[in-house]
């Protein structure tokens, strides 16, 4: 499932490929990737807006047209195609905005789990899905207080709560575990009961592991590459997800897997211990 660091690299990847092109229609294949507004207003209203800018908030994708937002959630194997208009329409494409050029903007999606949203640029900070996002991991009001605040009624274990995107944006299942093997955090141990160095631990090592994901242009694992041609290469610095019984990189016990609120988690029980 694409996270931060792969809905960043697909954001980089579309601004060299579709900056400043003009909608003059598009294709709905598959009406219900459409959230927000019904699919016949959508395809209405994107009509002759023009992607001026292409930015990200979590996980979700904002182009920013002329006088709205099409907001973009991948979830598990949503991707973006670069073709030319009468190019054949393979199976699992459901979208395409067609540019003024000829070219057009597909969206592929295996599970038909991704979604998108068409909003008003004046709405966009007072709706959801973009009102019920949390702070992203570089911004300044992440302190070490916000994280205690927000933690302090959590009797949930680490690993699920670390995933809750209304506190911080952007982390999954794959960096969760890397930030909490870096942090020596045992992904079960109760978020109403870390101290400070831990908390302050979290936030670094959120930091530490999304800017060294984007470096490498994210990870890609299992089906999912974050655009056609882009594959990530931070799977080749994974420390203990999907490295199940193999020797951890500090300790050399074994790295084991349990599932923690029905998500698979590895780590290491010598070096996380609870």
């Amino acid at each position: 499932m694409p996270e931060l660091p792969e809905v960043e690299t697909v954001r980089k990847t579309l601004k060299t490929q579709v900056l400043n092109k003009t909608i003059k229609d598009v294709n709905i294949f598959y009406p219900n990737i459409i959230e927000y507004p019904t699919a016949d207003e959508f395809k209405e209203k994107i009509k002759n807006q023009t992607i001026n800018d292409i930015l990200r908030r979590g996980k979700w994708l904002m182009f920013e047209l002329d006088d709205y937002f099409l907001l973009s959630h991948l979830r598990m194997e949503g991707k973006y195609l670069i073709r030319k208009v009468g190019d054949e329409v393979k199976k699992h494409e459901h979208i395409s905005l067609i540019f003024t050029d000829n070219s057009e903007l597909r969206y592929q999606d295996v599970r038909k789990f991704g979604r998108m949203h068409l909003i008003k640029k004046e709405e966009i900070e007072k709706r959801k899905p973009i009102n019920e996002l949390g702070l992203e991991p570089w911004d300044k009001k992440l302190t070490l207080n916000y994280l205690k605040e927000k933690y302090k009624t959590k009797k949930l274990p680490i690993k699920t709560v670390i995933l809750d995107q209304s506190i911080i944006v952007g982390i999954g299942n794959i960096y969760a575990d890397e930030i909490l093997f870096l942090s020596h955090i045992n992904p079960l141990k109760p978020s109403n009961t870390l101290n400070d160095r831990e908390l302050q631990d979290i936030i670094d090592n959120t930091i530490k592991i999304l800017n060294s994901a984007i470096e490498n242009g994210g990870t890609t694992i299992r089906s999912y590459t974050s655009s056609e041609g882009v594959h990530g290469r931070f799977q080749q610095h994974l420390l203990v997800h999907n490295k199940e019984n193999t020797p951890c990189p500090n300790c050399h016990n074994n790295i084991i897997k349990i599932r923690v609120g029905g998500r698979g988690t590895c780590y290491c029980e010598k070096c996380q211990k609870l």
